[in-house]
């Protein structure tokens, strides 16, 4: 296996190893700034998956976006048009996506999702060299909704950026929850100050809060409501609750509770070995981007043993058929190519020193997105 990772400034050699590449794909993600915790998980899930696997036949071209759209459009008409990628992948940010996917796709190239999943590209955007291999954005904050009904919770005060996952964050909550509405507010992308918005949510009765707020954002709120000491039970997606933040975090996110499509106590064979074997070679433990990237090269891996993507009509119907093992266990993809799965309620609780999260529940079961139906290809 080849892999090799352009930077802006040069190329870097990670790994030269075996014949000439036959397979090219191309990673855009996160490598860089605040966001950066969420691209290196699922650059290092997905390239672990192919170390496994032993194949010498894929090369990854690895960019790092950093955070900005109009950046990665110019490395994705890089990858397309010089490097000749067959297969991308990478892209953490929704707006990121929007900005790339319909682009690579219209010029015939396989897009992967291991992240975003902006509606745009679930319902009437949908394409059949699309697929997501994470989830729809707003899945993970309609099972918040869900829980939220369950846990009793009436009137909530919700909050996300404003940009697509953000504002797919507050559709989906409020798709499944049926209280009422103490406030809604769409904070500044990258925002790191949330004075103003506690101060809004300590006046508003609200008797729950649930937000979305992934990376430094999630971290900077967790500290700031904690240390405001307006103490209302918090609900929220597993973005704003990963392996990763949790540590940053630290107690002020203890016992909040959290919804996820993966946990690494999934019990299965898989999962186990993935949860393992990833800790063994990074040395810590892996987060849902994480998984996420291991699952997405997992895919590919089993449409390559079908099919190569220039014979696009095969490949794409290996990639349908989603024959791998997944570390979610059950794994297929709806019509719109987006997953059908279990996503699960977790708890943060601290295991000797490190802050994690066990299952406590599944919130939806066997879920599909609500943008489906609006895919006709």
């Amino acid at each position: 296996m080849i892999v090799r990772t352009l930077a802006m400034a040069g190329a870097l050699s990670l790994a030269a190893v075996g014949a000439q590449a036959e397979i090219k794909v191309g990673m855009i993600t996160t490598l860089s700034g605040g966001g950066a915790g969420l691209g290196i998980d699922v650059r290092d899930g997905f390239m672990l998956a192919l170390e496994q696997s032993g194949r010498t036949d894929v090369t990854v071209v690895i960019e790092d976006d950093q955070q900005k759209p109009d950046i990665a459009v110019q490395l994705s008409d890089k990858m397309i048009q010089s490097e000749k990628v067959d297969v991308m992948t990478g892209i953490i940010w929704s707006n990121l996506a929007m900005a790339v996917v319909p682009g690579a796709v219209a010029q015939g190239k396989f897009y992967l999702s291991p992240n975003a999943g902006p509606s745009a590209l679930a319902g009437q955007g949908c394409h059949p060299n699309y697929f997501n291999v994470a989830w729809q954005n707003d899945n993970l904050h309609e099972a918040a909704g869900a829980y939220a009904n369950d846990a009793g919770y009436k009137n909530s005060f919700i909050l996300a950026p404003n940009y697509p996952a953000g504002q797919d964050a507050l559709t989906g909550y409020k798709r499944f929850f049926k209280g009422d509405l103490a406030g809604e507010i769409y904070t500044q992308l990258g925002q790191t100050d949330y004075a103003a918005e506690i101060a809004q949510i300590r006046a508003s009765g609200a008797d729950s809060v649930f937000f979305f707020l992934p990376g430094g954002m999630g971290i900077s709120f967790l500290k700031q409501y904690a240390d405001s000491g307006v103490g209302l039970p918090v609900v929220g997606p597993a973005f704003s609750f990963d392996q990763g933040i949790l540590q940053a975090v630290g107690d002020a996110a203890l016992g909040v509770v959290n919804t996820s499509q993966w946990s690494k106590d999934i019990d299965n064979p898989a999962n186990v070995a993935f949860v393992a074997s990833f800790q063994e070679k990074y040395g810590r433990l892996p987060s849902l981007y994480a998984s996420q990237g291991f699952d997405t090269a997992n895919l590919l891996l089993s449409a390559l043993e079908v099919a190569e993507p220039s014979d696009a009509d095969a490949f794409r119907e290996a990639l349908r058929a989603a024959d791998f093992d997944s570390t979610r266990g059950d794994f297929a993809f709806g019509a719109n190519h987006h997953p059908i799965q279990d996503i699960y309620v977790r708890e943060v609780i601290k295991e000797g020193d490190i802050y994690t999260n066990k299952i406590i529940g599944v919130a939806l079961k066997d879920h599909v997105d609500a943008y489906v139906g609006e895919c006709k290809m």
